[in-house]
């Protein structure tokens, strides 16, 4: 079993940085592929980023060059640092979690998902 809990959304302008983070529990995280989705009102979840055990990142094409995804397994924490934030990425932020050697960038294989953390960026 694997509790995540993310944190480090907020209200930001346009233009600005954020940096969510997702702690993890269970002492196996480093064999767990991670991924960042978000949801914004009236729309479906969707990919933002994802990460697998060794490293290997991918992103969606909406926020390629903007955000970046890392992981420290020493800390058991998965980060998003979003840079030049536009008002498009409103939306709650969840982190989740898969047992697979795979980067992952759909929703269904993930087992283990956070409560999600509110980013909203104003114009």
């Amino acid at each position: 079993q694997v509790q995540l809990v993310e944190s480090g959304g907020g209200l930001v302008q346009a233009g600005g940085s954020l940096r969510l983070s997702c702690a993890a529990s269970g002492r196996t995280f480093s064999r767990y592929a991670m991924g960042w989705f978000r949801q914004a009102p009236g729309k479906e979840r969707e990919f933002v980023a994802a990460i697998s055990w060794g490293a290997i990142t991918y992103y969606a094409d909406s926020v390629k060059g903007r955000f970046t995804i890392s992981r420290d397994n020493a800390k058991n924490t998965v980060y998003l640092q979003m840079n030049s934030l536009k008002p498009e990425d409103t939306a709650v932020y969840y982190c989740a979690a898969t047992n697979t050697i795979a980067v992952v960038t759909t929703s269904t294989p993930y087992d283990y998902w956070g409560q999600g953390t509110q980013v909203t960026v104003s114009s």
